[in-house]
């Protein structure tokens, strides 16, 4: 061969490697996407009062691509009947239930004047929901569980088997023993999943110093759309904003993971509507990750790649070592406030350290700092708001300073 034809045969094989290269390298690294979900439903399973498809139905429908029913203590596994109950609102959505899916699918009997209807398991309703790429049903519980006349209740996500609360003698051990319930089955189970902390401020139920002294947990909701939750505290009581950043001076302090802070709805009610129900669409997650898959979505929120709204809808969140960007999908005659809200090293409270009016801000990172995260408020009002948060929000995660 001569060295011409010998050039030819390298250079091709060049070529072929680059290709395959970059076909590795876009497999590795495809490009992310924002995927809106809620993490917080109730259902027929246990105090919800709409069946899991009807509500699985109404989430897709509205654009959200993933959905965990957290119904209390329980999976939705094995056989469940429920009766309808005689009020006409319930009669007529069992109704509409009945001719939207069929009486092939609807298990229902009429007993001594009762209607009862057979519930779908997990199992049953993913497979009419879930597309790939599009919508993912995640099988969750709600932890639910109390000291004294406190409730403390704790999602779990991504599950493969129930927990059952583990009780303790104080708040403070009746929360570390299931968290560390599900931390348990994660390492036992290969799955990724996790715990939070679910609406601190319910019956006034959890404390500061209660979060503080927790070990391994990385998310709390720092807003929950249930209208008895107190997002905003009272006289006495801290609201949960306020919370969450105290929280993160400590753990910070003490060498701990930042703390993330989730919005979810918390939703049981599906046939009234307004300040007095619980109600879905009030607060959700937008995760960036690679794919809808839930290995993908938790990975995300666990490097905190996320925000989370109450109808604010991001375009971008970057940051880098010296600086944290935010640019927010604008919407015609709706106004904009982006507060930069942080701690700096050696302070014990946050404060707002950059505050603009507009569509982007960005921040640079002084080198004392501790942590900042973003908090963007709209001049648009909730449709459908609880307690005086009355306007739409985002909430970016905490960036913590790096040398």
């Amino acid at each position: 061969m001569n060295t011409q034809k010998i050039i030819l045969a390298l250079f091709c094989i060049a070529v072929l490697a680059s290709c395959k290269q970059n076909a590795t390298d876009n497999k590795i690294a495809p490009e992310k996407k924002w995927y809106k979900g809620n993490l917080h439903t109730h259902s027929y399973w246990s105090d919800g009062d709409e069946f899991p498809e009807v509500i699985m139905d109404w989430y897709k429908s509205r654009g959200y691509q993933f959905l965990a029913l957290t119904d209390h203590n329980t999976l939705a596994e094995g056989e469940k009947w429920i009766e309808i109950k005689k009020d006409s609102i319930y009669q007529n959505a069992f109704e509409s239930y009945l001719n939207a899916y069929g009486s092939d699918w609807v298990e229902h009997k009429i007993d001594s004047g009762k209607t009862l209807v057979k519930l779908k398991t997990y199992d049953e309703y993913r497979s009419q929901f879930e597309e790939a790429g599009k919508f993912l049903a995640i099988q969750s519980e709600e932890i639910t569980d109390d000291f004294g006349d406190k409730p403390l209740h704790m999602n779990a996500t991504n599950l493969e088997r129930k927990i059952d609360p583990q009780g303790g003698g104080s708040v403070v051990e009746v929360l570390q023993n299931n968290l560390n319930q599900v931390l348990k089955q994660r390492e036992e189970t290969g799955t990724p999943m996790f715990p939070h902390v679910n609406h601190p401020n319910f019956g006034y139920g959890i404390a500061l110093e209660d979060m503080i002294a927790l070990k391994g947990e990385r998310f709390f909701e720092v807003y929950n759309g249930h209208p008895t939750v107190h997002n905003m505290g009272d006289s006495v009581h801290i609201s949960t904003e306020n919370m969450w950043d105290l929280i993160n001076i400590s753990y910070l302090e003490n060498n701990k993971p930042i703390m993330y802070g989730l919005a979810t709805d918390d939703s049981h009610h599906y046939h009234r509507k307004d300040s007095k129900w619980s109600n879905a669409g009030r607060g959700w997650v937008m995760v960036q990750a690679d794919t809808l898959s839930a290995a993908s979505l938790i990975s995300s929120l666990e490097s905190g790649n996320f925000y989370s709204s109450t109808g604010v809808q991001l375009k971008e969140v970057k940051s880098t070592k010296d600086k944290l960007f935010v640019e927010v999908i604008t919407e015609p005659g709706t106004l904009f406030t982006i507060d930069f809200i942080g701690c700096l090293k050696g302070e014990s409270e946050t404060r707002v350290l950059k505050s603009v009016q507009g569509q982007k801000a960005k921040y640079k990172i002084p080198e004392d700092l501790l942590f900042v995260r973003c908090k963007i408020t709209s001049s648009k009002k909730q449709d459908n708001p609880i307690e005086d948060l009355i306007y739409e929000m985002a909430w970016t995660q905490p960036i913590v300073a790096t040398d």
